[in-house]
């Protein structure tokens, strides 16, 4: 079975041990952390680590959204973070499920996350000596680990505003919708995030101790703190994106009126020499030497005129 497992003795001392092993010695505080949802995953939740039921489908479920719920003397946490592998563009972070009750923690995640690694090194150098402990350093690492990923979202939205311009509305658009599709993403388990750890911060039971309770209520803050970021984004977001439709919008309207003078300029240039081109007899001067000087000469007058005229009613102005 894919995982492994730390134990915590009464001195501090901490050991890895294999998910398999873990449950043969006692230990003072047990972490055990399962990289898998196979059917071997659940027979060791329910038949080795003695799990009800109801729990071990709440550890193992396909779909997940942040939550913190007191079941029996225990509580489940289900949290989001970042993670390295692929996930569905509609879902851009992963969920570590969290089992937790005096003595011991049991962690399931389908996709490792970034922060994992993390956690592991504050449990090796004994700073994690209590369910309390684990579950506050992951939402502090997940929080961290995050916020300069949203602080990335909203100063990608600044560069766009300050280069807004006509000449790069495609790219700027582009920009901007990646932008606002990743803010909805985020929002989507920022806020309900914020609520599990509030939640949870309060939640009945010896197994939290004050201090993490504070750290709980710290990490509950911050997530707040970028759930409001997240949504500003999206808000400037769909500003931006109308502020370059209206920008796309004036530049057709400019284009459309360049091509409106120059079909204007030209108009009466081709009745005129549409006229002259008839092949019929009687045109005015057709025999004349002159002829097609006067005629170009004309239609250089007809073009000049015109434009002249555009110039004084400001039109080439937009």
């Amino acid at each position: 079975m894919s995982g492994f497992a730390w134990r915590v003795a009464a001195d501090g001392k901490t050991t890895r041990v294999s998910a398999t092993d873990s449950l043969r010695d006692e230990a003072q505080f047990l972490w055990v952390h399962l990289a898998t949802n196979a059917e071997h995953a659940q027979a060791w939740l329910r038949d080795e680590a003695k799990l009800e039921p109801f729990t071990v489908d709440q550890l193992t479920a396909a779909e997940t959204r942040p939550r913190a719920d007191k079941i029996g003397a225990g509580a489940f946490v289900n949290l989001r973070g970042r993670t390295d592998e692929e996930l569905d563009s509609s879902d851009m972070l992963a969920s570590i499920r969290i089992w937790a009750t005096k003595g011991r923690v049991i962690t399931v995640s389908r996709k490792r996350l970034v922060v994992l690694e993390d956690v592991e090194e504050q449990v090796s150098h004994g700073t994690v000596s209590d369910p309390g402990d684990l579950i506050a350093a992951f939402a502090t690492a997940i929080t961290e680990d995050l916020d300069p990923v949203v602080a990335d979202l909203g100063d990608g939205l600044d560069d766009c505003e300050q280069g807004l311009s006509t000449h790069r509305v495609f790219e700027l658009r582009r920009e901007v919708t990646r932008v606002r599709s990743e803010a909805i993403n985020y929002r989507r388990f920022l806020s309900p995030q914020r609520a599990a750890l509030e939640r949870l911060a309060t939640l009945p039971g010896d197994w939290l101790a004050e201090d993490d309770r504070a750290h709980l209520s710290a990490a509950a803050d911050r997530a707040a703190r970028m759930a409001e970021e997240v949504e500003a984004i999206r808000e400037r977001a769909a500003l931006m994106h109308e502020a370059l439709t209206d920008l796309r919008a004036e530049q057709l309207d400019q284009r459309s009126l360049v091509i409106a003078m120059v079909a204007m300029i030209f108009l009466p240039l081709t009745f005129l020499t549409g006229l002259y081109g008839m092949n019929v007899k009687g045109l005015p001067y057709a025999e004349a030497p002159w002829a097609f000087d006067a005629i170009a000469g004309v239609c250089a007058l007809v073009a000049a005129g015109i434009v002249i005229w555009f110039v004084q009613r400001h039109w080439f102005r937009g």
